[in-house]
């Protein structure tokens, strides 16, 4: 009885559908057994954060998952013959406990994507991957989140705007994501901790190896100034070209906006930049000369408005309309608050619909889910709004 009390109180963390967490309970399931079935689920050739999701809607769980017959997994949308056969023949449950014994050792925490502590931004995104593996302390729900990519080829010009940039939004306190590679990656890790903010680096490999070598003393400051390693790869997973595309998508997907310093015409940058935009993130280029080959791909990003023009940090706070937080103890709610007119564009559609998704707010609004998250979340901090589980906001009846 002692056991299910703390399972009750996990799973209603996790925000866990009744009929899901009745299920777990009555077949005696303890939260080793939902760790193990959340990693053999990714270790399954072929499925990714879309299937997976969906393989764990259609079977009402995720043990149902490999509990399911063939025949019936075959019927489920989208899945087909060969995904049914992979997970019925998954065998690696061995190598599944012996990276739990990895997570447990190295104080890795495994973040499955219905936990409260997940990622929230990364939970709008269709393909978000379903477990996280994190070391670190930094927050990743964090109010203010700015990812940072470019070039491995960094020049004096590129580590300079980096600097300039990261240093003119410290007042913010935003969290820094990047890739942890060579060039752009590093300085803005670098640029972040000199400036004393929380900086998190995905990994596109496991978290038993730091690639490339030589950043490993950064990533180790890192973790000792309060960041964070963050992969969705399980360990012994090498640094092979393939992977880093999936580790662009968490970077792009975990923040508010993304900035490039610096990129070819051609590369990781510019595909991290494509798939923000595919995402509704707001994408900034820092522009360079025309004659730079490093300067190419941001004038392009620019030129073809897949990115706003970011010369300086104003810039940036601009576009986001980030303001400088007032202190907690200054904060007053108050009987009538002045409402910007996008602000009033939100709270018009939360007075007609009452509780309203995120979801619908960026569909029906027309903004970008970076401008319908900074809005919002200067509503709640005006005391006009507030959150709701699931994704969900509603007026503040106190003062609407």
């Amino acid at each position: 009885m002692k056991n299910d009390y703390y399972l009750v109180i996990y799973l209603g963390c996790l925000n866990t559908p009744p009929r899901i967490a009745f299920n777990i309970l009555r077949q005696g399931f303890c939260m080793d057994d939902l760790l193990k079935y959340q990693i053999a689920l990714t270790m399954i050739p072929g499925v990714g954060g879309i299937t997976a999701k969906k393989l764990i809607s259609y079977c009402g769980g995720i043990d149902g998952i490999f509990r399911e017959k063939e025949s019936a997994l075959v019927k489920i949308p989208g899945i087909g013959l060969h995904i049914a056969r992979s997970v019925k023949q998954f065998n690696l449950f061995n190598r599944v406990e012996e990276e739990m014994r990895f997570i447990e050792k190295h104080k890795i925490r495994a973040l499955f994507f219905n936990d409260k502590s997940y990622p929230e931004r990364l939970k709008h995104c269709d393909d978000g991957p379903v477990l996280l593996f994190y070391k670190g302390e930094a927050e990743l729900n964090k109010r203010k989140v700015l990812a940072v990519v470019g070039t491995r080829n960094i020049t004096e010009y590129g580590k300079s705007k980096c600097d300039e940039i990261i240093a003119g939004l410290q007042k913010h306190d935003p969290l820094i994501v990047s890739g942890l590679a060579y060039g752009v990656d590093a300085r803005a890790h670098k640029a972040a901790l000199d400036q004393q903010l929380q900086t998190v680096g995905v990994l596109g490999h496991g978290l038993d190896r730091i690639y490339p070598p030589l950043n490993k003393p950064l990533a180790l400051r890192m973790l000792s100034e309060g960041g964070g390693l963050l992969s969705d790869f399980v360990s012994q997973t090498l640094p092979d070209r393939e992977n880093f595309p999936k580790r662009n998508r968490i970077i792009a997907g975990l923040a508010d906006a993304l900035v490039v310093i610096e990129a070819a015409t051609s590369g990781g940058a510019l595909i991290t930049a494509n798939i923000a935009n595919s995402y509704n993130r707001d994408v900034f280029a820092v522009p360079g000369k025309t004659t730079d080959p490093y300067s190419k791909g941001c004038n392009q990003l620019i030129k073809t408005h897949k990115a706003h023009l970011a010369e300086t940090p104003e810039d940036i706070e601009y576009v986001l309309q980030w303001e400088v937080d007032t202190p907690a103890g200054n904060r007053q709610q108050q009987l009538f608050v002045e409402l910007e007119p996008d602000e009033e564009v939100l709270v018009n559609y939360l007075r007609s619909n009452g509780e309203t998704s995120f979801d619908f707010l960026v569909s029906n609004s027309g903004f970008t889910f970076s401008k319908t998250s900074v809005l919002l979340l200067n509503l709640e901090f005006k005391g006009v709004v507030k959150v709701l589980p699931g994704k969900m906001y509603s007026l503040n009846g106190k003062i609407y």
